[in-house]
């Protein structure tokens, strides 16, 4: 009985902060997803076109001909045969490092709208925060890495094809 009476007092001397509601409306934070999900997520949209880009590395620089490379590349192969499933390539080799890039940068970029001067109401500042996470940013990196990759050998293939 003493302690409730005793926490009931710490309670009621508690000061309670105070809170402008009318500022909490002057910054609009958009943040889609939080940076430990979209790097998760992220990892799981790049490893396929890794692993591809890995495979076709080993097969044509280091000249490797393993069962894993050669399984890859008959996937690969099938996947092109058949109608309305040959677009599977292009998305998984282009569209999922986009989306990467995409979700890791909506996760670390932040926008706040904010007024300059009171008197002025329509005078606003415009503020871009970048929140530096090391994986999103990695993530990131590679997904650009992936799709220069491919869209410097669609354009290398099609200028052999020309010649």
């Amino acid at each position: 009985m003493k302690d409730q009476d005793e926490f009931l007092k710490q309670m009621e001397n508690l000061k309670v902060p105070d809170v402008n509601p009318s500022q909490h409306q002057d910054v609009v934070k958009m943040a889609i997803m939080n940076a430990g999900r979209s790097a998760a997520l992220g990892l799981w949209l790049v490893i396929v076109p890794c692993y591809f880009l890995v495979c076709v590395f080993m097969y044509y620089h280091f000249h490797v001909n393993a069962n894993w490379f050669s399984a890859m590349f008959s996937v690969m192969l099938q996947l092109e045969k058949v109608p309305y499933i040959d677009v599977i390539g292009p998305v998984v080799l282009f569209i999922l490092p986009i989306m990467c890039i995409v979700i890791n940068l909506l996760s670390i970029i932040h926008v706040g709208i904010r007024s300059i001067d009171p008197e002025r109401r329509k005078v606003k500042e415009l503020n871009i925060s970048v929140r530096l996470k090391l994986w999103n940013i990695i993530l990131i990196l590679v997904s650009l890495l992936i799709v220069f990759a491919f869209l410097n050998y669609a354009m290398t293939e099609n200028i052999s094809i020309k010649n």
